[in-house]
Protein backbone atom coordinates (compact mmCIF):
# COMPACT_ATOMS: atom_id res chain seq x y z
CA UNK A 1 0.00 0.00 0.00
CA UNK A 2 1.01 3.46 -0.64
CA UNK A 3 -0.09 5.37 2.15
CA UNK A 4 1.83 3.47 4.83
CA UNK A 5 4.93 5.58 3.55
CA UNK A 6 2.90 8.38 2.72
CA UNK A 7 1.92 8.44 6.70
CA UNK A 8 5.06 7.90 7.81
CA UNK A 9 6.61 10.62 5.72
CA UNK A 10 4.12 13.04 7.06
CA UNK A 11 4.91 11.94 10.77
CA UNK A 12 8.51 11.98 10.35
CA UNK A 13 7.96 16.00 8.67
CA UNK A 14 5.24 17.09 11.71
CA UNK A 15 8.15 15.75 14.59
CA UNK A 16 10.84 17.32 12.59
CA UNK A 17 8.57 20.71 12.34
CA UNK A 18 7.26 20.15 15.80
CA UNK A 19 11.11 19.59 17.21
CA UNK A 20 11.81 22.46 15.68
CA UNK A 21 9.01 24.75 16.70
CA UNK A 22 9.82 23.58 20.65
CA UNK A 23 13.71 24.24 20.40
CA UNK A 24 12.88 27.94 18.79
CA UNK A 25 10.68 28.09 21.89
CA UNK A 26 13.15 27.56 24.30
CA UNK A 27 16.07 29.04 23.03
CA UNK A 28 14.11 32.51 22.27
CA UNK A 29 13.17 32.87 26.06
CA UNK A 30 16.95 33.73 26.93
CA UNK A 31 15.53 37.36 28.47
CA UNK A 32 16.12 37.39 32.08
CA UNK A 33 12.98 37.24 34.47
CA UNK A 34 12.86 40.62 36.26
CA UNK A 35 11.17 38.80 39.44
CA UNK A 36 12.46 35.41 40.72
CA UNK A 37 9.95 32.55 40.56
CA UNK A 38 8.07 32.84 43.77
CA UNK A 39 7.33 29.02 43.92
CA UNK A 40 11.15 28.72 44.01
CA UNK A 41 12.24 31.42 45.95
CA UNK A 42 9.93 32.63 47.90
CA UNK A 43 12.16 34.54 50.54
CA UNK A 44 13.38 33.86 53.70
CA UNK A 45 14.35 36.42 56.66
CA UNK A 46 17.09 35.79 59.48
CA UNK A 47 15.73 35.10 63.26
CA UNK A 48 12.96 37.30 63.49
CA UNK A 49 15.07 38.70 67.15
CA UNK A 50 17.59 40.09 64.69
CA UNK A 51 16.62 43.79 66.41
CA UNK A 52 17.22 47.53 64.57
CA UNK A 53 20.04 48.18 66.83
CA UNK A 54 22.15 45.07 65.21
CA UNK A 55 20.99 45.56 61.68
CA UNK A 56 21.87 49.03 61.21
CA UNK A 57 25.11 49.05 62.48
CA UNK A 58 27.74 49.69 59.76
CA UNK A 59 29.17 46.62 58.32
CA UNK A 60 26.12 44.47 59.04
CA UNK A 61 26.09 42.25 56.04
CA UNK A 62 29.48 41.40 56.04
CA UNK A 63 28.74 39.57 59.59
CA UNK A 64 26.24 37.62 58.31
CA UNK A 65 27.04 37.27 54.40
CA UNK A 66 27.46 33.57 53.53
CA UNK A 67 26.63 31.55 50.32
CA UNK A 68 28.83 28.77 49.40
CA UNK A 69 29.78 27.75 46.11
CA UNK A 70 27.81 24.68 46.25
CA UNK A 71 24.69 27.02 47.46
CA UNK A 72 25.25 29.18 44.68
CA UNK A 73 25.53 25.84 41.95
CA UNK A 74 22.30 25.06 43.15
CA UNK A 75 20.66 28.26 43.01
CA UNK A 76 21.84 28.20 39.32
CA UNK A 77 20.18 24.66 38.78
CA UNK A 78 17.22 25.61 40.78
CA UNK A 79 16.66 27.92 37.64
CA UNK A 80 17.56 25.52 34.77
CA UNK A 81 20.97 26.88 34.46
CA UNK A 82 23.80 25.46 34.66
CA UNK A 83 26.01 28.14 36.10
CA UNK A 84 26.70 31.72 35.64
CA UNK A 85 26.87 32.48 32.06
CA UNK A 86 24.22 30.36 31.06
CA UNK A 87 21.14 30.79 29.74
CA UNK A 88 19.78 34.28 30.79
CA UNK A 89 22.48 34.43 32.76
CA UNK A 90 25.36 34.54 29.57
CA UNK A 91 25.28 38.12 29.13
CA UNK A 92 28.94 39.92 29.44
CA UNK A 93 28.17 40.70 33.31
CA UNK A 94 26.35 37.46 33.94
CA UNK A 95 23.86 36.99 37.23
CA UNK A 96 24.43 37.50 40.64
CA UNK A 97 23.60 35.26 43.29
CA UNK A 98 20.55 37.83 44.76
CA UNK A 99 19.09 37.70 48.11
CA UNK A 100 15.44 38.32 47.85
CA UNK A 101 15.03 39.97 50.74
CA UNK A 102 18.17 41.84 51.15
CA UNK A 103 20.26 41.57 54.20
CA UNK A 104 20.25 44.63 54.61
CA UNK A 105 16.45 44.51 55.84
CA UNK A 106 16.74 41.19 57.72
CA UNK A 107 16.77 38.94 54.68
CA UNK A 108 18.03 35.17 55.33
CA UNK A 109 20.55 33.23 53.10
CA UNK A 110 18.72 30.36 52.93
CA UNK A 111 18.39 29.08 49.68
CA UNK A 112 14.47 29.76 49.81
CA UNK A 113 15.87 33.97 49.26
CA UNK A 114 18.17 33.37 46.98
CA UNK A 115 18.13 33.57 42.99
CA UNK A 116 20.57 34.19 39.75
CA UNK A 117 19.76 37.72 39.29
CA UNK A 118 20.80 39.21 35.92
CA UNK A 119 23.11 42.65 35.63
CA UNK A 120 21.30 43.27 32.06
CA UNK A 121 17.99 44.48 30.94
CA UNK A 122 15.86 47.24 32.92
CA UNK A 123 15.39 45.69 36.32
CA UNK A 124 18.68 44.35 36.70
CA UNK A 125 21.01 43.93 40.08
CA UNK A 126 22.29 47.44 40.07
CA UNK A 127 18.36 48.47 40.08
CA UNK A 128 17.47 46.43 43.04
CA UNK A 129 21.07 46.96 45.01
CA UNK A 130 19.60 50.47 44.81
CA UNK A 131 16.29 49.38 46.73
CA UNK A 132 17.63 47.95 49.01
CA UNK A 133 20.31 50.45 50.12
CA UNK A 134 17.01 52.85 50.15
CA UNK A 135 15.34 49.98 52.68
CA UNK A 136 17.64 50.30 54.64
CA UNK A 137 17.79 54.00 55.69
CA UNK A 138 14.20 53.47 55.80
CA UNK A 139 13.79 50.97 58.05
CA UNK A 140 16.72 52.19 60.13
CA UNK A 141 14.87 55.44 60.85
CA UNK A 142 11.89 53.91 61.39
CA UNK A 143 10.06 55.51 58.57
CA UNK A 144 9.62 51.65 57.14
CA UNK A 145 8.69 48.66 59.50
CA UNK A 146 11.31 46.15 58.73
CA UNK A 147 8.33 43.32 58.16
CA UNK A 148 6.88 45.60 55.58
CA UNK A 149 10.19 46.46 53.64
CA UNK A 150 10.52 42.18 53.56
CA UNK A 151 7.16 41.81 52.39
CA UNK A 152 7.51 44.44 49.99
CA UNK A 153 10.41 43.58 48.35
CA UNK A 154 9.80 39.58 48.61
CA UNK A 155 6.14 40.20 46.94
CA UNK A 156 7.21 42.40 44.10
CA UNK A 157 10.84 44.41 43.71
CA UNK A 158 9.65 46.31 41.04
CA UNK A 159 6.65 47.45 42.77
CA UNK A 160 8.49 48.52 46.08
CA UNK A 161 11.27 50.43 43.66
CA UNK A 162 8.91 52.27 42.21
CA UNK A 163 7.36 52.97 45.94
CA UNK A 164 10.12 53.66 47.72
CA UNK A 165 13.15 54.61 45.42
CA UNK A 166 11.97 56.32 42.06
CA UNK A 167 8.32 58.13 41.99
CA UNK A 168 8.99 57.96 38.05
CA UNK A 169 8.33 55.06 35.80
CA UNK A 170 11.69 53.85 34.25
CA UNK A 171 11.61 52.80 30.95
CA UNK A 172 13.07 49.87 28.94
CA UNK A 173 15.24 50.79 26.77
Amino acid sequence: MRTFPFRLSCLIVAFFLISRVCAFNVSSSTSAPELPDSSITPGAAFDPQVTLDVLCQSGYTKTVRHVTESEKAQVFANYGLSGNYDGYCAGSEGCEVDHLIALEIGGSNDISNLWPQSYTGTWNAHMKDRLENRLRVLVCAKSVSMTTAQRAIASDWISAYNKYVDTEKVHSS
